[in-house]
């Protein structure tokens, strides 16, 4: 079957959102380049980062120490002249360290005592959560209202939270001894996995190079907050055929082992496929891709793009596969494969 492209036509036909959508690509551009001062390679990392703003995600990124996921968060935080906070997930880490606590105070002119809501960290445009998996699943927890509903709540008494907010979080995929598993449900608020890796050679030598000098680097604001409020509102206006839509959702339906027409090799290695959420954020993250790259519609090049940040967490594999060494890169690499796009119109 041969694939049919999405139609490159537009339901952007406003004036103001043609030109936002210039606004938006230029300013990723410019957002680059600035990153490009403190940042070496890492594209396909930067790329998925911004998405994740321009769609109002969380992502959670995956690497081992010295490869600057701490870094590459704070240094786009400074770009975007954003309220930067970072938390430093330990064993001993309550939920109150992280969502703010009532504390009682005495009024200097009264003398009456009163219980006030002092905020935590997550009170910030960006939020780094380290190393999250050495918290206890309580505290993990802690996240999820603040992800999901972009809102605390303390004591009964909900605190919404100022837009825009992005909740970045690390994990170390190694030294998994005294760390804690994030539950399903959490993973699955995680709009992408993204997997940071080794620098090349000549890379790193510029990595080494930079940071055993004197640095100074100063940073022109590439866009603001209300910019990207801006552009989240706009990525959900921009067009995806049912093509598009209908091949998103046979991928995620397609990893899931109970399916009816799900692949064998899914029924053998996968225990848990892919929720509704998984489709969901291919097409948003689609969206904002697409704009990024200064076109007005998603194609499946921006799904197929995609397939592996927003799947690789919310497949469940098996003993077989842990058996076999088969990683869920792996099964992606094979539904991609095996699930062909729908032509236009089916």
């Amino acid at each position: 079957m041969t694939a049919i492209s999405a139609p490159p036509t537009t339901a952007l036909s406003e004036s103001d959102d043609l030109e936002l959508a210039s606004r938006l690509k230029a300013g990723r551009d410019r957002v680059v380049a600035e990153l490009r001062k403190l940042i070496v390679g890492q594209e396909a990392v930067i790329e998925l980062a911004l998405i994740t703003l321009f769609a109002g995600g969380n992502s959670l990124i995956v690497g081992v120490p010295g490869l600057a996921k701490t870094l590459l968060i704070h240094t786009l935080a400074r770009v975007l002249d954003l309220r930067f906070s970072r938390i430093q997930f330990t064993p001993d880490l309550m939920p109150s360290d992280i969502t703010g606590t009532d504390i009682i105070q005495e009024d200097t002119v009264t003398g009456r005592r009163q219980m006030t809501f002092t905020p935590g960290p997550i009170f910030s445009n960006i939020v780094l959560a380290d190393e999250i998996n050495r918290t206890p699943p309580k505290t993990q927890a802690a996240l999820l209202e603040a992800m999901q509903e972009h809102r605390v709540t303390v004591q009964g008494k909900t605190y919404e939270l100022k837009q825009p907010f992005f909740v970045f979080a690390t994990q170390n995929p190694i030294e998994l001894e005294g760390t804690y598993a994030l539950p399903e449900a959490q993973l699955d608020r995680f709009m992408f996995e993204i997997v940071i890796d080794y620098l090349t050679e000549e890379q790193e030598i510029e990595v080494v190079q930079a940071t055993t000098a004197v640095q100074r680097h100063v940073f022109e604001h590439a866009i603001s907050g209300a910019d990207i409020v801006a552009f989240q509102q706009l990525a959900r206006k921009v067009p995806v055929s049912d093509a598009v839509a209908r091949y998103a959702v046979n991928l995620a339906r397609a990893s899931r082992p109970s399916a009816p027409n799900a692949p064998d090799f899914i029924k053998k290695w996968v225990t848990y496929g892919a929720s509704v959420r998984a489709p969901q954020q291919m097409i948003l993250g689609g969206k904002a891709r697409a704009l990024m790259h200064g076109r007005y519609h998603v194609s499946f090049d921006d799904i197929r793009a995609l397939a592996h940040p927003v799947l690789r967490h919310r497949i469940l594999t098996n003993f077989h596969a842990g058996s076999e060494r088969v990683t869920t890169d792996h099964i992606i690499d094979q539904l991609l494969a095996t699930v062909k796009p729908p032509r236009s119109g089916m």
